[in-house]
């Protein structure tokens, strides 16, 4: 039996990079998934023992998701599996940043997160697991990246705090925090940035989606399933040791 078989999964911010082998590897694990983006078509394929349905959606957008989980609850009544990966990362140093640049940041990292969150929990049986894709940035003050790093620190709290309040209801709650990834999103960095990421990691190259997408499998399936409020690092060491 696949790992994830008979579930039912919503993936935020599904399409390419991380977000994208998420939602691929879940399928192919047996879920019916879920997954958003502003740049998907809608779509719906089988992969491996399951099925993945994309759906262009604006996840920061509240009108946009709300009625989004509106359809997953007509079509399949509940959600076992939540990703949120939706995300924004821009380089501006603290004398560069501005309002707009902040206000995008934290709307798509953090409102879109918690939103999306407290829309599949409203669906979610016992036995759900949720995984929210953090970062290292969240630690590592990574020069103008504060504002992405600031996000993300509050990813990793909300995990702690909703790790509490949904234990009553046996839903766990955990982060995976990727280091550097070969993603669209990094390829946008300067060749200098990830020159000089690339020489922090001890095993010395960036990670691959495929590679965060097997430990957010871990963190959603019965394999972790005495393991809440915990963050598992894909980073290859780099802010490990």
């Amino acid at each position: 039996m696949s790992t994830l078989s008979g579930k039912i999964a919503v993936v935020i911010g599904g399409h390419g990079g991380i977000g994208g082998a998420i939602a691929e590897r879940f399928a192919t694990e047996g879920a019916t998934v879920y997954a958003t983006s502003r740049r998907a078509q809608d779509d719906e394929v089988e992969l491996g023992a399951g099925r993945l349905h994309e759906r262009c959606v604006d996840a920061a957008d509240p009108s946009a998701l709300s009625a989004f989980f509106e359809t997953v609850r007509r079509e399949e009544g509940r959600v076992d599996v939540l990703a949120v990966n939706a995300g924004l990362s821009e380089f501006a140093t603290l004398d560069a940043i501005s309002e707009d640049h902040f206000d995008r940041t934290f709307d798509l990292n953090v409102r879109t997160l918690l939103f999306a969150t407290q829309a599949a929990t409203a669906l979610m049986p016992a036995g759900g697991a949720i995984v929210l894709v953090g970062s290292i940035a969240a630690t590592i003050g990574t020069k103008g990246y504060g504002v992405y790093g600031a996000t993300k620190a509050a990813v990793r709290s909300f995990a702690r705090t909703w790790a509490n309040e949904l234990a009553p209801r046996h839903i766990r709650v955990n982060v995976v925090a990727p280091g550097p990834t070969d993603t669209a999103m990094m390829a946008a960095a300067s060749a200098e940035i990830r020159e000089t990421l690339t020489t922090l990691i001890p095993l010395g190259r960036m990670a691959r989606a495929d590679e965060v997408a097997a430990a957010a499998l871990f963190l959603v399936s019965d394999q972790s399933s005495f393991i809440t409020g915990a963050e598992l690092p894909v980073d290859g060491g780099m802010a490990q040791v």
